[in-house]
């Protein structure tokens, strides 16, 4: 029996980091359908509480303490932790800690771009 070949690249990319009054993300990757990025959020501060037309989530606790808000229900959601958002679904992410959260968030759809964003409450003004 003849063993497949094992082969390794090496990737080197440039990830910008783009600062928010909340805190920060990150583009990890973005294909047709998909794009996954890394969200921290500083302590006391949360993201606006929003909803996607076009877009699905699926959000992983990678360091920290979320706080989730998905439709009527709050939760706590701890590290490893994870949820998913359907297209519509109201939600907003938030650190009621000390401590920084971080999450990392799959994105679903034919359209990922950052304006498919409906806030309905924000803490800095935003339209």
């Amino acid at each position: 029996m003849r063993e497949a070949a094992m082969q390794t690249t090496t990737r080197t990319e440039t990830i910008e980091r783009t600062q928010r009054p909340w805190g920060w993300y990150e583009t990890v990757s973005e294909v047709a359908g998909n794009k996954i990025k890394r969200i921290g959020v500083l302590p006391g501060q949360q993201l606006s509480l929003q909803k996607h037309h076009q877009r699905s989530e699926h959000w992983v606790v990678v360091q920290g303490c979320a706080r989730v808000t998905l439709g009527e229900r709050e939760f706590e959601l701890p590290l490893g932790g994870h949820c998913d958002i359907a297209v519509g679904q109201v939600h907003r992410l938030a650190n009621t800690s000390t401590e920084p959260v971080e999450i990392v968030e799959v994105q679903f759809g034919a359209y990922l771009g950052e304006d498919d964003i409906v806030r309905l409450q924000d803490d800095y003004g935003r339209p």
